[in-house]
Formats: structure tokens, sequence, C-alpha cells
């Protein structure tokens, strides 16, 4: 008979089942975004960061903040229900140069603050090489 209480009471302690998180929560599918080596003038310098409120109550994004000038986010301000998805919005002016750039989102969420990152390199456009037209004294023209 103590040998069953002890078999039990081992299966029991084991098992725990894991705890439920209350309030907001941002997760995003990814936190940063290559866009790898493009030519100047050849990408709009636009992408999207997808999340969705994880929680059991309505995620606010109080803030998002880029860390310069050269990069421009846009975010939902209405509150986002639990199990809903919203889309973070990133312009950057593909200025020539590697570039890693942080926009960190802010929110009532138990993960209250996360930095985003946007990375890659622009290069310049290539000048167009022209051949020179060349005269053959020993072709006649066609006619």
């Amino acid at each position: 008979m103590i040998f069953t209480f002890f078999a039990s009471h081992a299966q029991t302690t084991g098992s725990k089942a894991p705890e439920k998180i209350t309030g907001p929560e941002i997760q995003f599918n990814y936190t940063t975004y290559d866009y790898g080596t493009v030519i100047k003038g050849e990408h709009d310098g636009n992408c999207e960061f997808a999340f969705k409120n994880t929680g059991t109550e309505p995620l606010i994004l109080s803030n998002v903040q880029a860390s310069c000038g050269c990069t421009t986010p846009s975010w939902p301000r209405e509150p986002l229900l639990p199990g809903k998805s919203g889309v973070i919005k990133v312009h950057y002016n593909m200025g020539i140069g590697t570039f890693n750039k942080q926009i960190t989102v802010t929110s009532n969420g138990k993960t209250d603050r996360i930095v985003l990152i946007i990375k890659g390199t622009v290069k310049d456009k290539p000048a167009e090489i022209v051949p020179e037209k060349q005269n053959n004294p020993t072709t006649e023209p066609q006619k």
C-alpha cells in the first residue's frame, strides 16, 4: 500500500500544467527584416512586421519609435483584442550604404518593449555603358 502512494505521488508532481499568462502580450512572427543587397531605386523601402495579441486582455501599442529620421513606422492606434493580429509598417529612405536600424515598440503587454530591426545594403545604380559606334572602313553600308 505504501508503494502505490509513492508511485501515484511521483506521477502528479512531475506533470505540472503550464501557467496561463493573463493580461495583454505581443508576439511577432519575426523581429528582423533583412532587405539584403538592393540597387537604389529598385526597392520602395517598405516592410511590415506582423504581430498578434497572445494575451487575455486588449493590447495597446503606446509608441513605435525609429532610431533615426530616415525610418518611419506606422502602427494601429486602437486596442487589439486577444487573439487578433496587427501590422507595423516601416518605411526606410533607401540611402546608399549599409544600414542597421532599430524600431522600438512600447506596449502594455507583459513584454512592454520589443526592438525590431531592419538591415541591408543599398548600392548605387551602375552607370549604363553605351558601346561606341565604330566605323569600319572595310565594310560597306547596307542598302
